[in-house]
């Protein structure tokens, strides 16, 4: 029987370090299923699922942990089934955030959703130049799970609030 964890791993970029990895997961028998990785600020970061034979779970833990002498900072945790009900009863909806760079527009638009129960599953930033000014654009998706029974007109006006009190665009689909 296989297990599933799920490992976060942060260090200085470099070359091999991603190859690093998954050479560990292979070694020990294991699955590489899904990562979300990023270059941020000279720093390489990365979350992973891996399955994992479960008489090899302690062995390549410990082989991953290992690599904090590589100066990688690693935390493991075990992967865990969703609840098939939550998952299917939910619907997905996506955000689009663009606008001139400001503290708070990640702190008010979670709020707003975390106000409807709305879960976040994914969300990306960025911060670009505007194209004739050069001024700092800040720019996201996100992707979230709306559970049965969300009041999406609420949404939408606490969305439109925030759009117009930090002069940003919000566009939800």
């Amino acid at each position: 029987m296989n297990d599933s964890l799920v490992f976060t791993f942060l260090g200085l970029d470099r070359p091999g370090l991603v190859e690093r990895l998954a050479d560990l997961v292979a070694d020990h028998h294991g699955n590489w299923l899904e990562s979300r990785m990023t270059k941020l600020a000279g720093q390489f970061a990365g979350i992973a699922r891996v399955t994992v034979p479960e008489q090899e779970v302690d062995e390549l833990s410990n082989a991953l942990l290992s690599l904090n002498v590589e100066g990688l900072t690693i935390n493991i945790q075990p992967g865990q089934h969703a609840p098939t009900t939550a998952t299917s009863a939910a619907k997905i909806c996506k955000l689009h955030i663009l606008g001139n760079d400001r503290p708070g527009i990640v702190r008010e638009v979670s709020r707003a959703l975390k106000q409807q129960q709305i879960n976040v599953v994914e969300m990306s930033s960025n911060i670009t130049s505007a194209a004739m000014s050069g001024d700092s654009l800040f720019e996201a998706h996100v992707s979230a799970e709306m559970p049965l029974g969300c009041n999406l007109d609420e949404l939408e006006e606490s969305l439109d609030t925030i759009a117009d009190q930090l002069s940003v665009d919000i566009i939800l689909s």
